[in-house]
This record gives C-alpha cells, sequence and structure tokens, in this order.
C-alpha cells in the first residue's frame, strides 16, 4: 500500500515576534501528526535589508509548500511586503502584531488570511537595555501571556480549520482576524469569571507595553529619559505573566482547565478534568 501524501506546511519567520517563536508545535505539539509535513525557514533575528526575507521565502518555495504560513513583527514593512508578491496562487496567512494592521487592506486584496495579535507588543529593543538574558525572560513573560490568555489557542484553533479544509479537499477559508483580550479569553474557555477577567487585564496590560517601548526606541533620545521607560514597559509584561499564572492557578484549583491535544490525524480533543478522557 502506498504511503499517504502528506499536506506540505511552510512557515516563513522573518525576524520574531512571541506568535512566531512555538508555530510549528502550534500545529504538531508531540511531533505525531501523520498526515502532515512541516518546515520552518527563517532570516533570522534581522529583516534588514528586505533581501533577506526574499532570500528566506525563495528557500522555502523551493520546498513547494501547499500552505505558507507568514511571521513578522510589523507585517507592513517593505520585507514582510515584499514577501507577499511572492506567494503566487499558495494559500498564505499571515501572524503578525498591532502595527500590521496598516497592511489588512492589502493582504485583503491578496486573497491571503491574516491573524494579528494585539497583545503580542514590542521588546524595548535598545542596546543599553536589552541583553541576551532580558530578551529571553521578556519573550517568556510574553508567551505566558499568549498561552493562558487565549491568544496562542486562537491561532491553534484557526489554523487547524484550515488545515482539516485542506486535508479534506476543500477549498480554505483563510482567516481575517485581529486577536483582542475579549476573543482570546473566549477561545481560552474560562470557567471562572474571575480568572477570565485577570487574563482580560493581562492581555490588556500586554498590548499596553508597545506604547511605551515604541516611545522608548524610537521618540526619546537622552538615556536618562528611555532607560526607565524600557525597564517599565518590561516589568509591565512581568506583571502581566503573573497574573497570567493566577488565572491558570485558579483554573487548576477547580479541576477545569481546558485542554485540546491534537490526534495524530489532526483533528482537536477537548476535556477539561486532569483525569477525564480527551474526546
Amino acid at each position: 500500500m502506498s504511503e499517504e501524501k502528506k499536506l506540505k506546511i511552510g512557515i516563513l519567520k522573518n525576524g520574531t515576534i512571541g506568535s512566531s517563536l512555538l508555530l510549528a508545535f502550534l500545529i504538531d505539539e508531540r511531533a505525531e501528526a501523520t498526515r502532515l509535513e512541516v518546515r520552518e525557514v527563517t532570516s533570522g533575528a534581522a529583516m534588514h535589508p528586505p533581501e533577506v526575507c526574499v532570500k528566506a521565502m525563495e528557500e522555502l518555495l523551493a520546498w513547494k509548500p501547499e500552505l505558507i504560513i507568514m511571521s513578522s513583527p510589523n507585517a507592513a514593512l517593505k520585507g514582510p511586503k515584499q514577501i507577499r508578491e511572492m506567494v503566487g496562487q499558495i494559500p498564505a496567512i499571515v501572524i503578525s502584531d498591532a502595527p500590521a494592521k496598516k497592511a489588512i487592506e492589502e493582504i485583503k486584496e491578496k486573497g491571503m488570511g491574516y491573524i494579528l495579535v494585539d497583545c503580542d507588543s514590542m521588546i524595548g529593543a535598545r542596546r543599553p537595555f536589552l541583553d541576551p538574558i532580558e530578551m529571553s525572560l521578556f519573550n517568556s513573560d510574553l508567551l505566558k501571556v499568549l498561552a493562558i490568555t487565549g491568544a496562542l489557542q486562537v491561532i491553534v484553533v484557526e489554523l487547524n480549520k484550515v488545515i482539516m479544509d485542506m486535508l479534506e479537499g476543500k477549498a480554505p477559508v483563510l482567516p481575517q482576524i485581529e486577536i483582542t483580550a475579549e476573543l482570546a479569553t473566549e477561545i481560552a474557555g474560562f470557567s471562572n469569571p474571575y480568572a477570565r477577567a485577570k487574563a482580560i487585564a493581562a492581555f490588556n496590560l500586554a498590548s499596553s507595553v508597545s506604547k511605551v517601548t515604541s516611545k522608548a526606541c524610537f521618540v526619546l533620545k537622552e538615556r536618562e529619559e528611555y532607560m526607565p521607560l524600557l525597564a517599565a514597559a518590561h516589568e509591565m509584561m512581568r506583571y502581566a505573566a503573573k497574573m497570567c499564572d493566577d488565572a491558570r492557578e485558579i483554573e487548576k484549583s477547580n479541576d477545569t482547565v481546558l485542554r485540546t491535544p491534537h490526534r495524530s490525524s489532526q483533528e482537536l480533543l477537548s476535556k477539561r478534568g486532569l483525569m477525564e478522557k480527551e474526546k
């Protein structure tokens, strides 16, 4: 018997946002998918000059993916915009942050999907403040916010809808959504209203981090002015992560944590109680 053909999913990462850190694992968390073949190509930390983005896309296209997921900060920038011109007729989804709203109409015109994550805020990227450890800590806090508030769960659900459509031979309906606090926490499935309230607060606090880091990175010129703001922005993300911890602990104490693992054939399952069987 011939081996079943697998759906080839290409993930292109230009630069880094929190939502892109574990993209391949959101599709296949236990490396058990039997119907998928997933490959990631990245331009690394660099997005400038745009040619680094183009080169990474050329490498991905040479693999001949059937679905492309493109992630980057601010998808309205020249590099991400240039690679969208290269996609052709391949179904494609853009995953980006709030500044990418400027590119929504252009993305729609190309018939592409998009998922924009409001709380995926910019890091405090000034050399006197940002070292490898601070970068790692910020991203670990951000990842916790994305995971517990439900932002990543929205991405899981939306990508899986497209993947299941394609596996079943249907024309995929590509998502065109902005992930807000309300949407994320609804999909997260909090059973306790106080847990959801904490998650909403954390999401909105994390979303506001970009306003502080943008001012510190692009507006203020004196070190005495921008350094305290950079530190403050990272403290905001740290406290957002702590609120998310609190929200999940409430759900754990009630034995109501929502878990949605994939079958090896890619369908999403669901369970609540720790000892329940997923179905």
